[in-house]
């Protein structure tokens, strides 16, 4: 069964990840968001799907939900912790490190890593008494690899989901239990900011990537395929970080 974190927006990746372990006929998926809207994508992935509402950053919250899971379901083979950079029906709120408030500093800070820590300290336990699982934490490419301007507490909160990872796959590897992090580019979900899609037509590939693909590289890391990685980032980001020169082609090559 399938944990996945983040998944009320339909054209995030959140929901592209539960779509695509719904096609691979995943024994169970329990999706897990702040927003109600979580509620209505039991109807689009089937009947082995359950859906539970928290505030990722309140682990009372939190462990009420998981335990809702479990309930549901007997176990969490997979956990996908997806949410973050922005709570449902808001807007990301961006600031010069100068200008930056502590609140914001914190509401960044829990909302991108607290937040995971939260959901897998209370998933683990069971992961260990059983013997196996796959952890897939989504980071960025903002952050452990490349930074933009306003974005500092984002960039902190995805370096440190990084570190997690790493971490946390020491710690839990000796249980059949691996932690991996993708780290996506631009992306063409509803969160994508006005004027990112420009930056994903800067890429080697010429445009964002798609939901869905990110989804699949997560589906990947949760299965026995994967079974021999763990504590890696693996970038998607249609090359976007290999290049040094990131303006429009013609006017370089």
């Amino acid at each position: 069964m399938a944990l996945i974190t983040g998944v009320a927006k339909r054209d995030g990746i959140g929901f592209a990840t539960a779509r695509v372990f719904a096609e691979e006929e995943a024994a169970g998926i329990a999706v897990l968001d702040i927003a109600e809207a979580v509620h209505d994508c039991p109807a689009h992935l089937g009947a082995h799907c359950t859906s539970h509402t928290a505030d990722l950053t309140k682990a009372a919250e939190v462990q009420r939900a998981v335990d809702e899971a479990l309930a549901a379901h007997g176990r969490i083979d997979v956990l996908v912790n997806n949410a973050g950079m922005v709570v449902f029906g808001q807007d990301e709120d961006f600031a010069a490190f100068q200008d930056m408030s502590e609140r914001q500093w914190d509401f960044g800070i829990a909302i991108n890593l607290k937040s995971q820590f939260l959901v897998t300290r209370a998933v683990v336990p069971h992961m260990i008494e059983h013997g196996y699982g796959r952890i897939v934490n989504v980071s960025s490419a903002t952050g452990p690899v490349v930074a933009n301007p306003e974005e500092s507490a984002y960039c902190a909160a995805k370096a440190g989901v990084l570190g997690l990872t790493r971490g946390l796959a020491l710690d839990v590897a000796r249980y059949g239990v691996t932690v991996n992090a993708v780290g996506p580019g631009w992306v063409a979900t509803g969160s994508q900011a006005d004027g990112e899609d420009v930056g994903g037509l800067n890429t080697p590939l010429k445009r964002s990537g798609r939901p869905d693909e990110i989804a699949r590289l997560i589906c990947f890391l949760a299965s026995d395929d994967a079974s021999y990685i763990t504590g890696q980032l693996v970038v998607i980001d249609g090359g976007n970080t290999i290049q040094e020169y990131k303006g429009p082609s013609e006017l370089y090559y």
